[in-house]
């Protein structure tokens, strides 16, 4: 019954993931193999959003166009131990996020009902937003060094625990202004990433505790 429930819900299998690797970044981000286990994490998150797609309106083959250069890249940095290849997947996996958020978001308003699987995937859509600005903020930074600035060690380039921070806050409205961008392109970022979190709770968000009120009333 677990398995089967599990299997009807990738949303939260994905939701799960992305929360165990708040827990575990930490711990890898300043060690000589942490860009490496980073990268084996990336190609089991790719994995489940690849299962999330399949429960939304999204084509399966743009995804797979997404993610299978991503997994290669990943993989031939783990394989070379060289960090650097990151960046292309880092590339690609923003581009994978932002397309299964929007397909997640087109699954949630198709409908006037709201399920288990549409909170899980309300909350799962939110991480996936957020990890798409980071690798994009990652990018950025591998383009154009010295883009983001922090309070400790201004000068060194922004770990991606750091780069993850700067999504969760701008992203949510929090905004505490430890690290900041200080390049055009990184600003800019930071401003898009901005509006669609105010866009975000604003219409699926506020739509989905709209939706599960009026159920509850009836």
């Amino acid at each position: 019954m677990k398995r089967l429930q599990l299997h009807r819900h990738p949303s939260a299998l994905l939701l799960a993931a992305q929360l165990a690797s708040l827990v575990l970044y930490p711990v890898i981000d300043d060690t000589g193999s942490g860009r490496l286990i980073f990268g084996a994490v990336g190609v089991v998150v790719v994995l489940l959003a690849l299962a999330v797609v399949n429960r939304s309106p999204a084509t399966n083959w743009v995804a797979w166009c997404l993610a299978l250069p991503a997994i290669g890249l990943i993989g031939t940095g783990i394989l070379l131990g060289d960090s650097r290849w990151f960046v292309g997947s880092a590339l690609l996996e923003s581009a994978l996020y932002f397309y299964v958020a929007g397909g997640l978001i087109a699954y949630m308003l198709r409908d006037h009902l709201v399920t288990g699987d549409e909170l899980f995937a309300a909350a799962a859509t939110f991480t996936l937003l957020a990890w798409g600005f980071a690798y994009a903020y990652y990018v950025c930074q591998a383009w154009y060094p010295h883009s983001f600035t922090a309070m400790v060690s201004p000068e060194s380039p922004r770990t991606w625990m750091e780069l993850l921070f700067l999504s969760f806050t701008s992203l949510s409205g929090v905004g505490l202004g430890d690290i900041l961008p200080i390049s055009a392109p990184a600003r800019a970022l930071v401003m898009l990433e901005e509006f669609a979190g105010v866009g975000y709770i604003a219409t699926v968000v506020s739509r989905l505790i709209g939706l599960t009120l009026v159920r509850d009333r009836h």
